[in-house]
C-alpha cells in the first residue's frame, strides 16, 4: 500500500514528526490475512503488534464449556490493546484473535514497540488513545454482560448492527458468539421477537420491523 493509503487509515502518522514517519515506515511491514485466518492464539507469546489498514478482525475469549465471547473488534486503524499489553509487560496473550474478514495490516515488532514508546511521544499517544478507547467498550461490555438479561443484550445488539439498513446478515451461531451465550438461547428468543412482530427471520439474515418496539426492549 502507498503511504497516502496509510495515512488514510491511521491520521495520525499525518501529523508525526518527520524522524518517527522515516522510522516507521522503514520497520513496519505490510501483511494480507485471508478470512479466518488466525492471528493469536490464547497463551501464545506476541512477537508482533498489528494494525489494521483494512478487513475486520475478531477478539475473543472461550470458555471451559466452548461457548465465545467476542470482547472486541478491530477495524482500520485500530491495533489490539491486549497484544501491546502482552508486548509491554512481557506475558503471554490472553484471549484469541481471528480475521473476521479478508484483512491488509502493518506488523511492527516487539523490539520496535518497546523502543518507539521511550522515544516517540507520536507512537505513545496512539497506543494511549486506544487503550481508553478500547476500556471504554470493554467496561460497556462487562455492565452488559453482568447487569443486563439477555433479552434486552440481544435487542441492542440487533438495533446496532442494523441501524444503516434494518438488516443484519449473520448466523444464529456468530450472534451467540458476539454475546457470550449459546445458539439455543439466540433462535428462542429471536423467535419471540419474531412472533411480537418487531423482527422477520430467514436463512441467515434478520430484518427489523418494528425499529421502536425493538429500541423498548433493550
Amino acid at each position: 500500500m502507498t503511504q497516502e493509503a496509510i495515512y488514510d487509515s491511521l491520521p495520525f502518522l499525518k501529523t508525526a514528526s518527520p524522524e518517527f514517519k522515516e522510522v516507521f515506515f522503514s520497520r513496519a511491514m505490510t501483511t494480507s490475512l485471508a478470512k479466518g485466518q488466525v492471528i493469536c492464539l490464547e497463551d501464545n507469546q506476541c512477537a508482533h503488534l498489528p494494525i489494521a489498514l483494512s478487513g475486520t478482525a475478531r477478539v475473543y475469549k472461550v470458555s471451559e464449556e466452548g461457548k465465545e465471547l467476542t470482547l472486541y473488534r478491530i477495524e482500520a486503524g485500530d491495533s489490539c490493546i491486549l497484544t501491546a499489553s502482552c508486548i509491554l509487560n512481557h506475558q503471554a496473550f490472553p484471549a484469541n484473535a481471528v480475521a473476521q474478514t479478508d484483512m491488509k495490516a502493518l506488523v511492527v515488532a516487539a523490539s520496535d514497540v518497546h523502543q518507539w514508546m521511550h522515544d516517540y511521544p507520536d507512537w505513545r499517544q496512539y497506543i494511549f488513545q486506544l487503550i481508553a478507547r478500547r476500556l471504554s467498550n470493554v467496561i460497556e461490555l462487562v455492565e452488559e454482560v453482568a447487569f443486563q438479561r439477555m433479552d434486552a443484550r440481544l435487542a441492542s445488539y440487533i438495533h446496532e448492527q442494523s441501524a444503516s439498513r434494518d438488516v443484519i446478515r449473520s448466523t444464529h451461531e456468530s450472534i451467540a458468539a458476539d454475546l457470550g451465550t449459546s445458539r439455543e438461547v439466540v433462535s428462542r428468543l429471536l423467535k419471540e421477537f419474531e412472533q411480537q412482530g418487531i423482527i422477520a427471520l430467514s436463512r441467515g439474515e434478520i430484518r427489523v420491523i418494528e425499529r421502536e418496539k425493538l429500541g423498548k426492549s433493550r
